[in-house]
């Protein structure tokens, strides 16, 4: 089944009202017609309204809801994931994936060892695409809220933003003890924000972690190999993923 998010405001009694760019892909490229059923969810609630389809007009389609699901897909913890920008579009690749697996907001840090610098106008024109990735899958997987991709920041911006997190992790190859890491991933509780920093290609500078360090961000190891950037955050995620699902 087909899955679209709407504004609250869509929503109204046993009314959705579903309008942008969701109506030419409802009616030109899946080709739905009145009858056939879809699901929404407003980014508000828990709920998953499965509806069907009323009238397609040019600018609006009217569903009419048929049931409502208390579907409870999300992890009861909030995850953010800072993300050191990668080369070429391995972003895309992270934004896909750590939505699919629960993630709650993207930060895309401009780390010192980063290949890519991203002026102002580049930097909006990429988040924007990032978002829109963001929200696919988001569709895909049946969450219920788009999670949101932040505007870049630096390493000192980043961790000021993670600064009342709960929980605040940063694999660094130089770290020791894959047991501590078991530990801090099996005392997650549910209720907790967590922050996951992860480098670009080549990590991050000693300086990073020792700013991180300083700021109470926990380096763990990851094991004894060697993970890409774009592998790195994914494995952390699907590990917090496994403690969190009940």
């Amino acid at each position: 089944m087909h899955h679209f998010f709407v504004e609250p405001s869509q929503i109204q009694g046993n009314e959705v009202r579903i309008t942008g760019n969701d109506v030419k892909h409802i009616k030109n490229v899946l080709r739905m017609r009145t009858g056939e059923e879809l699901s929404v969810s407003n980014g508000a609630d828990e709920k998953e309204y499965r509806c069907g389809i009323e009238e397609l007009g040019e600018e609006e389609i009217l569903c009419r809801i048929r049931f409502i699901k208390e579907a409870d897909v999300e992890l009861p913890s909030k995850v953010y994931l800072f993300q050191g920008l990668p080369k070429g579009d391995k972003m895309e690749l992270i934004v896909q994936k750590a939505v699919e697996l629960g993630v709650y907001e993207i930060i895309p840090v401009a780390a010192r060892r980063a290949v890519v610098k991203l002026d102002e106008k580049k930097a909006k024109h990429k988040r924007e695409r990032w978002q829109g990735i963001a929200e696919a899958a988001a569709k895909q997987s049946r969450r219920k809220i788009v999670p949101a991709v932040k505007p870049v920041m630096t390493m000192k911006e980043a961790i000021a933003y993670a600064s009342e997190m709960d929980v605040r992790l940063i694999p660094y190859e130089m770290a020791e003890g894959m047991e501590r890491t078991r530990e801090i991933i099996s005392d997650l509780e549910p209720g907790q924000t967590i922050a996951v920093f992860i480098g670009p290609e080549g990590g991050f500078e000693e300086s990073e972690i020792e700013a991180a360090g300083n700021a109470g961000i926990c380096p763990i190891t990851m094991g004894k190999r060697i993970l890409r950037t774009e592998t790195a955050g994914l494995v952390i995620l699907a590990w917090i993923m496994y403690q969190m699902e009940t």
